[in-house]
């Protein structure tokens, strides 16, 4: 009876170890596959990037645009360490040269140094004026569309009296009731953009609110809430993201439109748009006052819609 206890007892033993050795081995194995997955993975990444590079070099120049500016509202000192307030007046109005790449104003202030620490004050406007309206008009999009009912007939005909007046003239008045300053600029384009992006939103939810995979999840007990941000925001909010790509571009258009009508910022702190806006009184001697300054802001609109046609074509492809 000992024996025949002991063989037992020698037999699981072997048997626990030949398991305990299958378990490591598999263990080692998915660990293995999981590592040559993630590699995979990761080359899978580099060979997509680098085929949007190559099938679309204007889109990638456009990419490189927006990095640059966007360092430069950063870290201004790295393009230029001179003052953006500071003159010389014995070097007023000099043209573009090696000493002074868009030359210098009508108090010796090199205009490239204001160029590139005025980007700061109109990127932050317009990342603020495509916050307020992605935020402002998602919500009211995926409440709309949602929802559905007389919710949607009240939020649908708002946004159709806001987009049936122009949007420069909607901001102005909203800059009327809150006041000048660069803020409130953003804060009037900004609110202009939320009956588009509220659009976009609500016939993206109708789209994915009679899919399957939502019906499954009401189906399985979930609530409304839980649906509506876990399974219907996030296979809504694509072509929203592509249009804040566009809005963004728009966005620094609108505030330096504003800007150059005196709404924005004031003299002496360098705006782009207020940079235009100085520059005219001079446009007869002194071009660059006016050109460099707007060339930079046409390059910054139409890279930020490069980009957005890029994402859009890429996130059409991916469908």
């Amino acid at each position: 009876m000992t024996e025949t206890a002991s063989l037992v007892t020698d037999n699981d033993s072997r048997h626990s170890d030949e398991t305990f050795a299958s378990t490591a081995a598999d263990r080692f194995q998915d660990a293995s596959r999981s590592r040559q997955g993630g590699s995979r993975r990761g080359l899978g990444r580099i060979r997509r990037a680098w085929l949007f590079v190559a099938r679309r070099p204007s889109a990638a120049l456009a990419a490189l645009w927006i990095v640059l500016v966007l360092i430069s509202a950063v870290a201004p000192t790295l393009f230029s360490g001179q003052d953006p307030l500071d003159g010389v007046p014995a070097d007023k109005m000099q043209g573009p040269s090696p000493a002074h790449w868009f030359g210098t104003d009508q108090i010796g202030r090199d205009l490239f140094t204001r160029v590139v620490h005025g980007s700061a004050l109109t990127l932050q406007a317009a990342v603020i004026a495509v916050a307020i309206g992605l935020i402002v008009g998602s919500l009211l999009g995926l409440l709309a569309g949602f929802v559905g009912t007389w919710v949607d007939d009240v939020i649908m005909r708002i946004a159709d009296v806001l987009l049936a007046i122009p949007s420069l003239l909607l901001s102005l008045a909203l800059i009327t009731a809150l006041g000048f300053g660069t803020v409130n600029v953003a804060i009037a384009v900004g609110l202009s953009s939320v009956a588009a992006v509220s659009r976009i939103m609500r016939s993206e939810v109708i789209r994915v609110r009679n899919a399957v995979f939502v019906e499954a999840a009401f189906a399985s007990g979930n609530r409304w809430s839980r649906v509506l941000f876990r399974h219907v925001l996030p296979n809504s909010i694509g072509p929203v993201l592509v249009l804040a790509a566009l809005e963004f571009g728009t966005a620094i258009l609108a505030v330096s439109a504003l800007s150059f009508l005196g709404y924005g910022a004031q003299p002496p702190a360098p705006e782009w748009g207020s940079l235009v806006s100085t520059g005219r009184n001079f446009i007869a001697t002194a071009w660059w006052l006016t050109a460099l300054p707007g060339a930079v802001i046409a390059l910054t609109v139409l890279s930020a819609n490069r980009l957005s046609r890029a994402l859009d074509s890429e996130g059409r492809r991916s469908r």
